[in-house]
């Protein structure tokens, strides 16, 4: 298996240190808001590593923090008139729920930051001793000239970096570029007792300690969206092998951006739309399959259009189970003969070439054409004549490979049938109203989606066609 590691700019054969084991940590989200589907695909891509890895036989502990304590939560605290426990425990309770609906499995641990304030006060401790922090009027300040390998994960030297960051004018500091990983009470702030006073911690140094002490000093992947790279990754990488002199993380694994009309979708832009918002219109399988249906490491745009398209592109694999399934309970045969039975094995080609283009770097893109090639071998072989055993083990073979992505494991048959019959239904009603345009649009758009009407004296019929 090869996993492009950010930090050395290269494929590389993944060796986890403990054999059969992985160790991975995913930074989570600031809850203070419904997460957007930007930071859905982010959440899915890793979902799908972590199903994957554990497909192939890894165990895997798999960590995905809360960040319950930043500016931006207090601002929305502050807002909303509550308090910022009130507004973290709500949005945890709101990012379960839409995480739940898009099939994100729940991580192993989701340690919330406020839980670790012990930790994080002898984590900077521990740096102030070893001369790469120091205290300022209660904030305490992380020294990165000290660091001699910062900028790695950027690919840049420090220099290169001050010259291409907006940096926040403060005189206190020794250097710009220092950063916060303690930050004094200002009023009507929450705060903790520390031996700089009452404060609390930074962003940075929140992940540093919570990875550490969760997941030990080195962990195999640490992974998060392409925009945390820098600074909140580089950041970890400085406070946490100034502490352990270890590195910190042997594969970092970055998610590109979802963009819409061509811009990064964010809450700064206004441009996002939410989990929420999108699950309201579609299921978590076409949602899924649009944010795997390219590579990771590769933007992709957002539209309706495109969510429309992976809708109809998922119904296409689930109506081969679904005719599968059917077929188990109409054939006459049971059990398999020789002949199906060296079908079946024949078919073992398509999970070899699945885990061929995971196994490269997480492939999802080229692992969910085997999908469809898979789909279309048993299309044209399993059929009236089949036995109900080789149904079976066919429609398993399905699902087997959907698993990692985290697709087809729920039956679309009677949501499909229903939603036909709905627009069969209303493209009758326009040929009564002589809106024969509506009629004609409806019977296109079916058909858009390979499903064929046919109009008998009985009533309408459909089928569904590949």
């Amino acid at each position: 298996m090869k996993v492009y590691n950010t930090l050395t700019k290269q494929k590389e054969e993944f060796i986890p240190i403990i054999p059969g084991e992985v160790k991975m940590y995913v930074c989570g989200p600031t809850v203070y808001n419904f997460f957007h589907i930007g930071n859905g695909r982010t959440f899915i891509v890793f979902d799908t590593i972590r199903r994957y890895l554990e497909y192939r036989g890894y165990k895997v502990e798999f960590i995905q923090n809360f960040t319950d304590i930043d500016d931006k939560m207090i601002n929305k605290a502050n807002d909303e008139g509550i308090t910022v426990k009130e507004l973290g425990d709500k949005y945890i309770n709101e990012y379960y729920q839409d995480a739940d609906a898009l099939n994100i499995e729940r991580a192993s641990v989701n340690p919330r930051a406020t839980e670790y304030i012990k930790d994080i006060i002898k984590f900077v401790e521990e740096l102030i001793a070893a001369d790469f922090a120091y205290e300022v009027d209660g904030d305490v300040y992380y020294s990165t000239k000290k660091f001699s390998n910062y900028g790695q994960l950027a690919g840049q030297n420090l220099e290169d970096l001050q010259a291409g960051a907006r940096i926040s004018v403060d005189e206190r500091k020794k250097d710009p570029m220092d950063f916060a990983i303690w930050k004094a009470q200002k009023p009507g702030e929450p705060a903790w007792e520390s031996p700089w006073g009452l404060g609390r911690p930074g962003w940075h140094i929140e992940c540093s300690c919570m990875a550490k002490k969760l997941l030990g000093d080195t962990i195999d992947i640490h992974a998060g969206g392409m925009d945390l790279k820098f600074p909140h990754h580089e950041n970890e990488i400085a406070q946490s092998e100034a502490v352990t002199g270890k590195k910190f993380a042997n594969y970092w694994l970055h998610a590109a951006f979802v963009n819409v009309d061509n811009k990064k979708m964010s809450k700064s832009l206004n441009n996002f739309f939410t989990a929420r918002e999108i699950l309201q219109e579609y299921d978590a399988d076409a949602i899924r399959f649009l944010m795997l249906s390219g590579h990771y490491r590769i933007q992709i745009n957002f539209t309706k259009e495109l969510l429309d398209s992976a809708k109809a592109s998922i119904e296409r694999l689930y109506n081969c189970i679904n005719n599968l399934e059917n077929l188990k309970d109409e054939v006459s045969k049971k059990t398999m003969d020789n002949g199906e039975d060296d079908y079946l094995k024949s078919l073992s080609k398509y999970r070899e070439k699945f885990i061929e283009k995971m196994d490269d770097d997480f492939n999802t893109a080229d692992a969910i054409s085997v999908l469809f090639d898979l789909a279309k071998d048993i299309n044209n072989n399993v059929n009236i004549n089949s036995s109900a055993e080789l149904c079976e083990e066919t429609k398993k073979l399905v699902r087997e490979l959907g698993k990692p992505l985290g697709i087809l494991q729920t039956y679309m048959k009677k949501d499909l049938e229903a939603e036909i019959q709905e627009l069969i239904d209303r493209r009758q009603q326009a040929r009564k109203d002589r809106d024969f345009a509506l009629a004609d649009k409806i019977r296109d758009d079916l058909k858009s989606r390979n499903i064929i009407l046919e109009d008998t004296p009985q009533g309408v019929r459909w089928k569904k066609i590949d």
